[in-house]
């Protein structure tokens, strides 16, 4: 079936599945493959729960009736669909990527950008080669403004999925060692996500730049770029910012380059690093006309998150819950940030970085030695990199429940607690003992 023919059902019946448990009346349910798994098998099930057609690529689970749309391969239909829904939208549309911040950044933009504009967001972390297609497909027509969010685990991802997204506007919040599985080094990070640029480049679309970053300066260069709107915290960027206080949420002044009003906004958000995703944030606001008064708006009214960034306060403890994700650049954003933050009693727990390839023990030796610079009173590394590398100057755990044993016979009282580590890492059963 061509993409044109089967975006006519699409129009009709304007919502997409691609799990079972998932139905809702009336949608298009892509029977999708994984590894352990074959969507069409379920597609039956999917017509009986309530969905209008189903798009299988196996002939031998199609059916001859209406209902039943057999295609050459469901992922790159659903692809090549989410593409031709996106030639019919003539509006901005913001691609955002990075190691760490991408998905703080995107809420950010789009809380200040929702201030004046009828927008939409890349809902949880959908960032991937099903995750945008199906963001696309969500998007509604009288929308103003989309906000993508894009992420990678290897070299050519961002290309991919600018192929599908077709950013106008974009901006990279920072390049670390993360996925180096996937990426292979440093340098496959930067390639990967300077795959954005390139994009912008091509098609004359719009760059925003921490111009204070070496790194994203050094890629933007050598790449040629024009159109850029530079942010950061010196004066050479037409945005400017920085940190006002941490304490433990965040109070940040800015300013435009060349005027004299300087405004200071009191934010939810924890994190010294998030200052930046911030002037991202405002740098995306002045260029679509908002004033300071919904800038500042979009930014104070805006709450973290699925343990992004996240205060939490427990009946013993403050928590600062940033267990979604993990790599070395975020950890030692994180433990500065920790630095930095006012607290009679501190401590910190941080599980292992996974993914790391073959800089495994080195990045969480660097972990161990900033952790433990930082002299707080209570220090705790839990999983197995970090245990191999144990000393007396910590407490070491090999797993998470034998942290959990532990927490329960010498708990944690009245501390402001940083929780840091890669989602697998579980660190959510933690909480109730804090």
């Amino acid at each position: 079936m061509q993409t044109a023919a089967l975006y006519q059902y699409f129009l009709d019946y304007p919502h997409i599945c691609t799990d079972t448990r998932q139905i809702s009346k009336d949608c298009i349910f892509f029977a999708l493959k994984g590894e352990t798994f074959n969507g069409n098998q379920f597609a039956a099930q999917a017509l009986q729960a309530g969905a209008k057609y189903v798009v299988i690529d196996d002939p031998e689970y199609y059916v001859e009736e209406p209902n039943y749309l057999l295609v050459e391969d469901v992922l790159r239909s659903l692809q090549e669909l989410a593409v031709y829904h996106r030639q019919q939208l003539n509006i901005p549309f913001i691609g955002i990527t990075g190691t760490n911040g991408k998905t703080t950044s995107k809420e950010l933009v789009n809380s200040v950008l929702s201030q004046k504009y009828k927008t939409f967001a890349t809902k949880g972390n959908l960032n991937n080669h099903i995750g945008v297609p199906l963001t696309i497909l969500s998007l509604p027509q009288d929308l103003d403004i989309a906000i993508i969010e894009m992420g990678a685990n290897h070299q050519g991802e961002i290309e991919f999925l600018c192929g599908i997204a077709k950013p106008t506007h974009g901006f990279i919040t920072n390049v670390g060692k993360a996925h180096l599985e996937g990426f292979g080094s440093f340098e496959g990070v930067k390639k990967t996500k300077g795959e954005l640029y390139d994009f912008l480049l091509a098609h004359h679309g719009l760059a925003f730049i921490q111009g204070d970053n070496p790194e994203l300066k050094a890629m933007a260069e050598k790449r040629g770029l024009k159109h850029i709107i530079w942010y950061g915290f010196s004066e050479d960027n037409s945005v400017q910012g920085g940190l006002v206080k941490a304490d433990p949420l965040l109070t940040i002044f800015w300013r435009e380059a060349g005027k004299d009003v300087q405004y200071e906004v009191h934010t939810q958000l924890t994190g010294a690093y998030n200052t930046e995703n911030m002037l991202a944030a405002i740098a995306l606001g002045l260029h679509f006309d908002l004033s300071p008064e919904e800038i500042n708006a979009g930014l104070s009214s805006y709450v973290p998150q699925n343990n992004r960034s996240q205060i939490m306060k427990t009946a013993h403890n403050t928590l600062i819950a940033d267990y979604y994700n993990a790599n070395a650049s975020s950890m030692a954003a994180a433990l500065g940030n920790m630095e930095v933050i006012q607290a009679d009693r501190k401590a910190i727990i941080l599980g292992d970085m996974f993914e790391m390839g073959a800089e495994s023990e080195v990045e969480h030796q660097k972990v161990v030695e900033k952790a433990k610079s930082l002299g707080v009173d209570r220090l705790i590394f839990v999983g197995k990199a970090f245990y191999a590398l144990r000393d007396d100057a910590a407490e070491y755990y090999e797993t998470t429940a034998d942290a959990m044993q532990a927490l329960s016979q010498n708990p944690l009282r009245n501390y402001m607690i940083l929780l840091k580590a890669s989602r697998g890492m579980a660190f959510e059963k933690l909480i109730d003992l804090l």
